[in-house]
């Protein structure tokens, strides 16, 4: 029997969208036994009885700590198309995290320059003329705050490794459960990022779609910021 870790928000004969719960890492690698990509292909593989290895093309990734949508492809043509949107900026992505303290501004935009530090699995913020670094933009919009925290929306404007967990730090408020980028905090597997809207052109129909989904059950401790665990009520 599969066993059902990802939940399908949406499939056909080129993607499978599904929510990704936190403490899953994308792609299997050392020391990692199960991904959304071994699981994509154990469901397909399961679901239409299909021998031997399945096609599942990863387009983007999410952090392990990191819950929310993700488009998988279920061809290369897919794949090709869905990377490429992704490279030039064209799918929409928003991100709701919690974060330590309370966030000063209601809304604006966040510019870093950042180097990512492969040894330490680490992203600095670095100035504009050290060799290496790359521009991270961010756009966010203050949503609630209470009990030292604030729930915001983001909306990235670049694709940068760890960026907003790092441009967010770098602002004196780390994610909440982030202790990599300086949370106080534990959070089980989970950092509170979440992408709760993910929006591209279908890569076959060439139609706009948009995929949702609210944050994991271990969310409810941040009930008092009135964070919607349930969309239908949002």
């Amino acid at each position: 029997m599969h066993e059902q870790i990802c939940t399908v928000l949406y499939e056909d004969n080129h993607l499978l969208v599904v929510a990704k719960p936190p403490g899953l890492a994308t792609l299997t690698g050392t020391g990692t036994h199960s991904s959304v990509h071994r699981w994509a292909q154990a469901y397909l593989r399961h679901k239409y009885g299909k021998p031997g290895r399945v096609y599942v093309g990863l387009v983007h990734r999410l952090d392990k700590p990191v819950s929310g949508v993700m488009v998988l492809a279920r061809t290369s043509k897919a794949a090709r198309r869905l990377t490429e949107q992704f490279r030039t900026g064209k799918v929409k992505k928003i991100y709701w995290a919690v974060v330590e303290g309370i966030f000063p501004d209601q809304r604006g935009t966040l510019q870093h320059w950042l180097q990512k530090d492969k040894q330490r699995g680490y992203v600095r913020v670095e100035s504009e003329d050290r060799a290496g670094s790359r521009l991270a933009l961010l756009y966010y919009e203050r949503k609630a705050v209470g009990r030292g925290l604030s729930w915001l929306e983001l909306r990235p404007q670049t694709g940068r490794t760890h960026q907003l967990r790092a441009q967010l730090a770098d602002r004196g408020h780390p994610i909440y459960g982030d202790r990599k980028y300086g949370s106080r905090h534990g959070f089980g597997p989970a950092i509170a990022l979440h992408a709760y809207s993910l929006a591209f052109e279908h890569p076959v129909r060439h139609e706009q779609v948009v995929f949702v989904t609210a944050p994991p059950a271990i969310w409810r401790c941040f009930s008092h910021l009135g964070i919607p665990l349930d969309l239908d009520q949002d």
